[in-house]
């Protein structure tokens, strides 16, 4: 009843006309109105039931009209009470309306690939879409070939000489793999950042935080083919975004110049006493040489092991046994 202060509705004509001519008949109305007698009598029966009109003689059909400001306030009053039952019902058909869509949401963001063949064509079609950047951890178990590790790398490379930027984790023992280390120097030597990492736990490649696939590892003790999940733009894909970010900053970058190559009898001398705690002073003292030869030493030992952090040396020395 909240049009009773609209001049265009029928409520609002008859209440507006009682306002003007207290005590009007409902002849009386319809002539002000030019509304028939039947539509005057069942907008007052509404008024009524609002409490905007009252009846002073129901035998010859005399009608008065309330307060305005008496109106207004009921108004008020039921369009509070109006607007929380609006508001819970939207409440509740949203909450409807998106478990409803839960299952079709899931389908668009996520979808699990069956077999290396699946998963080869989909990021044939994955890999040349990047726009700015490509993410990638690689771990065991390996599925790719040698032709596709080829095919791959070409893909890479043609990518980066665009201005495409590629960061990749590759696990530790990687350089076990003659055909893998040879594409991994390559893909570094080409513009790739390459980082180390002794067991990273999860395989994956993300393709501007916009698409990633995931391997899915297989049951412990169980065997099958390869199965991975492609994930869309979406909070899950936004979580594997950071976790990338997390393991990137905790990984040893790669130096192939120098990783091959033995340390030096005062190299090792000299990481053994920076893993035990001793400062540059202490060094110096222990092994009778300046304080500014050993800042080289443990520069160049920085540099053999491709890291920029005293802590990131002592771990990657300790995973390369040297510790």
């Amino acid at each position: 009843m909240f049009d009773v202060f609209d001049p265009e509705s029928d409520h609002g004509r008859v209440y507006q006309a009682l306002v003007s001519a207290p005590r009007s008949t409902v002849d009386a109305l319809a002539r002000r109105t030019l509304l028939s007698p039947s539509a005057i009598r069942d907008s007052l029966t509404e008024l009524q039931q609002f409490d905007a009109v009252t009846p002073v003689d129901s035998t010859k059909e005399v009608w008065e009209a309330r307060r305005p400001d008496l109106v207004a306030a009921e108004a008020m009053r039921q369009f509070g009470a109006w607007r929380t039952q609006l508001l819970e019902a939207e409440e509740r058909l949203t909450t409807a309306f998106r478990y409803a869509r839960y299952e079709e949401t899931s389908a668009m963001d996520f979808e699990i690939l069956k077999g290396a063949d699946a998963f080869f064509e989909r990021f044939k079609v994955l890999q040349p879409s990047a726009r700015s950047h490509v993410w990638a951890i690689d771990r065991p178990p390996y599925y790719w070939e040698p032709d596709e590790i080829h095919r791959q790398e070409r893909m890479q490379i043609e990518q980066m000489a665009a201005g495409i930027t590629y960061r990749t984790i590759y696990q530790e023992s990687e350089s076990d793999s003659p055909v893998r280390n040879a594409s991994m120097a390559r893909s570094v030597a080409s513009g790739e950042n390459a980082r180390v990492l002794a067991r990273p736990p999860i395989k994956m490649t993300i393709i501007d935080c916009e698409v990633g696939v995931v391997a899915l590892d297989p049951p412990e003790g169980a065997e099958g083919s390869l199965s991975t999940l492609l994930v869309r733009r979406s909070t899950l894909l936004d979580a594997f975004c950071n976790i990338f970010e997390s393991l990137w900053s905790l990984a040893v970058p790669v130096n192939l110049d120098r990783q091959n190559q033995e340390l030096s009898k005062r190299e090792r001398e000299i990481l053994t006493l920076m893993a035990s705690g001793a400062g540059d002073d202490a060094i110096a003292r222990r092994l009778g040489v300046s304080r500014r030869t050993i800042v080289r030493h443990i520069g160049r030992l920085l540099e053999h092991l491709g890291s920029t952090t005293r802590f990131q040396a002592g771990a990657q020395a300790a995973r390369r046994g040297w510790l």
